[in-house]
């Protein structure tokens, strides 16, 4: 933990009291970061010294998002560091990657957030700041990517993040082909499991009916089996995780051998994507109970 009084590590246990109800009363800005990523190092000491130099105008809370995936997933962090601002229990603003002083100062002064102790250093005459990186659209991400890939061909941690960029865009075939064209050094890498777990749920899909057309059909036949498993794809992949699992545990316990025990098959492939460890070891052990 920090020892200075305007920095907190949160935790999901303590964000609703740290994050939401804090903006309410003075700004929050979250930092979202890994042990293992050195521009997360870079940036980590920019925004520590700017907490203690305004004194109190924002409150800087670290989320660790190896330990913090669930958070991570709810702002659908996808490049670190990324820096959110919140206020009134909204995020209003933010920007990805190591970025300069300068920079987060003047990103922290355009949202009305001034050093609340007299006489902090603060360039009177000095240009404005240029405007850090904003949180990128799934479109704007995958054009940055494709040019920097262009770029440096031979940069295969960027090609893995080209893949990443193309599923949340839509795009899953290109996703797959370039996935496959990475090498095994990479075959380990947790975000490319991840990603091949969610290629195999979308390739499901191919085909299939909409949300709306497969609730009809759960509707008319509660023993359309294949409806109820299609619509739990389609909740999982749309950010409806606890909805999803339920539903194959309901499937499981109804039809356990149905298409070759194709309910646990999921579950084990879901577990392996959701990113709220509490649901996970919930659904695990319910599984269980129904299974031996």
């Amino acid at each position: 933990m920090s020892a200075s009084a305007h920095i907190t590590d949160v935790t999901q246990a303590n964000f609703d009291a740290e994050v939401m109800q804090a903006s309410m009363q003075q700004p929050v800005l979250i930092d979202f970061w890994a042990g293992w990523c050195a521009p997360c190092r870079q940036l980590k000491p920019i925004l520590e010294k700017l907490a203690d130099e305004f004194n109190g105008a924002f409150r800087l809370v670290k989320i660790d998002t190896d330990q913090e995936m669930a958070l991570a997933g709810m702002f659908g962090i996808r490049s670190l560091p990324t820096v959110v601002l919140i206020k009134d229990g909204q995020p209003v603003d933010g920007f990805m990657g190591a970025q300069p002083e300068r920079d987060v100062r003047g990103f922290l002064q355009r949202h009305g957030i001034q050093p609340a102790l007299a006489g902090a250093s603060v360039e009177e005459d000095a240009p404005a700041a240029p405007e850090p990186r904003r949180i990128e659209s799934p479109g704007q991400a995958l054009a940055r990517l494709q040019d920097a890939v262009a770029a440096q061909p031979g940069n295969d941690g960027l090609k893995l993040d080209l893949a990443l960029a193309q599923m949340r865009a839509g795009q899953a075939e290109a996703a797959a082909a370039t996935l496959d064209a990475l090498p095994d050094s990479l075959a380990a890498d947790d975000r490319a499991r991840r990603l091949r777990g969610e290629l195999d749920l979308a390739r499901a899909l191919a085909g299939a009916p909409d949300e709306a057309t497969l609730q009809q059909r759960v509707a008319a036949n509660a023993k359309d089996y294949a409806a109820r498993d299609l619509l739990a794809v389609r909740r999982l992949l749309g950010g409806h995780a606890e909805q999803a699992l339920d539903a194959w545990l309901a499937l499981l316990a109804e039809a356990r051998d149905w298409s070759d025990g194709l309910a646990r098959k999921r579950l084990l492939a879901a577990f392996a994507l959701v990113e709220d460890a509490e649901l996970v070891g919930r659904t695990r052990r319910r599984m269980s109970s129904l299974l031996f």
